[in-house]
């Protein structure tokens, strides 16, 4: 019988664990920006909603802090492809960095998932790791292809849009963690 389990320090997850884990990631990173997009339709805001909460980040971290960094990575490059198919979002001139941003997002988590640190901080690095790659890729993108309408302006103004997003990861993920390591105690 062959081994299918991949030993990752607080628990061996099975590979079908860690790909139903993956498409419980992907199909919430492509349905909770739809629910923020009706909400700013709805009030008038348009995607502006989407943009201060980042739903499509939370879902993906999350993911890879629980099953690793290859469940992590998978999630963050093939959601926002699956979103741009089924809803047209994000653009198609934004897609590419956001399958870029989301996958280090997931990679970085799961790489952090043993590491024995605050899961703020987790998230912390899991952010900043993504959004400097994003910055780095539209950097290339603008200044070396030459062939983006992207202005590298964005990276600066998606981190203050965002912030809202980012306090709202930084708050739900850590008790999403504590609940799902501490569930089975209580």
């Amino acid at each position: 019988m062959i081994n299918t389990s991949i030993s990752l320090g607080k628990a061996r997850l099975s590979v079908k664990t860690q790909t139903l884990a993956a498409l419980a990631a992907i199909v919430a990173a492509v349905a909770l920006p739809q629910v923020f997009h009706v909400m700013g339709a709805a009030s008038g805001l348009g995607t502006a909603l989407g943009e201060a909460f980042l739903p499509m980040h939370l879902p993906i971290i999350l993911v890879g802090l629980l099953a690793g960094a290859y469940a992590g990575a998978a999630a963050g490059l093939v959601s926002p492809l699956i979103s741009f198919a089924l809803t047209g979002m994000p653009s198609a001139a934004m897609l590419p960095f956001m399958m870029v941003e989301l996958c280090i997002y997931g990679l970085i988590a799961g790489l952090l998932r043993n590491v024995k640190m605050n899961t703020l901080l987790k998230v912390l690095i899991s952010q900043l790791a993504g959004r400097f790659v994003r910055a780095a890729v539209i950097i290339f993108a603008v200044y070396v292809l030459k062939n983006t309408p992207i202005n590298p302006a964005m990276i600066f103004t998606s981190v203050y849009k965002g912030i809202f997003g980012l306090a709202l990861q930084w708050a739900l993920i850590p008790l999403i963690i504590y609940r799902v390591e501490n569930g089975n105690e209580n």
